[in-house]
Order: structure tokens, then sequence, then C-alpha cells
């Protein structure tokens, strides 16, 4: 009989997410994986099939919890838009922008299923965004302009990865939420 499984599988995930994130899932290693985690290799493997499974069950526990939170607030509107929008600021130097985002850049070298996670995560944001866009009735239609947001959010992310300064960002974010809310 085993030992007891020591940790706790969404702990794992909490703690790996910001090591893909910021080194991408072809850089990050199995040492990085164990530093950051806390749990051993064999560990890792009675848990996670390997490092891919590991990776997919992180994007998957990052696009179930960041940023349906916001966009589902009540009431709904350009607030929580605006508030969505902020998550492209990413949490700290080693997690600029959105981790799904980041993940695009990888997608020729990811499998099938991470790009399913990734595609299935855009289009439950956008349907958020619509809800959202619709509330606040908008003279265009409330899917093309949630194209335009999403379009930029993810610009924005990629660019955040540049670390230019907060201000700049931030205006960037009000002169896009100007034009959407003029549309």
């Amino acid at each position: 009989m085993g030992r007891p499984r020591q940790f706790n599988r969404e702990g794992v995930l909490d703690k790996a997410i910001p090591v893909f994130w910021k080194h991408g899932f072809a850089n990050t290693t199995l040492q990085h994986l164990e530093q950051a985690t806390g749990v051993n290799k064999s560990g890792l493997y009675s848990e996670f099939k390997d490092k891919e499974d590991l990776f997919l069950a992180s994007l998957q526990r990052y696009a179930q919890t960041r940023g349906a939170e916001i966009l589902t607030a009540q009431p709904l509107g350009w607030g929580n838009i605006e508030r969505f929008l902020r998550l492209g600021f990413g949490r700290d130097d080693d997690q600029r922008g959105c981790f799904a985002v980041n993940s695009m850049r990888e997608l020729a070298g990811l499998s099938a299923e991470a790009q399913e996670i990734i595609s299935s995560s855009q289009q439950k944001l956008t349907r958020l965004l619509i809800k959202n866009i619709e509330a606040e009735e908008p003279k265009l239609d409330a899917s093309m302009i949630a194209d335009v947001v999403l379009t930029y959010f993810h610009g924005f992310c990629i660019a955040q990865n540049l670390k230019s300064g907060k201000t700049s960002s931030e205006r960037k974010i009000r002169n896009l939420m100007q034009v959407v809310r003029n549309l």
C-alpha cells in the first residue's frame, strides 16, 4: 500500500500556473515544477501522467477561475468589462498579461487538447462580454463590440510582457472604454 498523498491537487495547480506562466510550456522543467509545488517527481507523476497533463490541468484551472468572476458580477455592464481588462496587468513581473493568452504564443507546439481549452475559454469570455455589453444597450451589435474588446485584451496582455508603465496601460484601457461606450 502506497503512502497517502501529502498535497492538494488544486494547491499544486495554483503553484504550477505561475511556473508555466513565466517559462511557457516548452521551457518549464520538472525541476521548476518540483521547486514551486514542493512535490517531488514521483508525487507529481502519481497525480499527473506527465508535464503536459499537469499543464493541461493548470490551464483548465486558470480558465475556470480567471475572468468569469468579474464578468458575472452584478450589475452587468461597462464597469465589469473595464475590471476584466485590468486582469491584463497580470499579477507581478513573472505573471504579466494572461496565462491563457501567453500560452497562445506556443499554440503550434501545444496539443489539440490545450488548444481546445484555450478556445473554449475564449468562447466563454466572449459570451460573458456580450452579456455585459447588451446590458448597456449599445447602438452596434454586442458581439461585434465583444470581438473588439477581446482582441484588444489579447494584444494588451502580450504588450504587458514588455513591462510598460501602469500609467500608460491605464490610459489605454480608459481610451478603449471611451470608444466602446460610444458604439
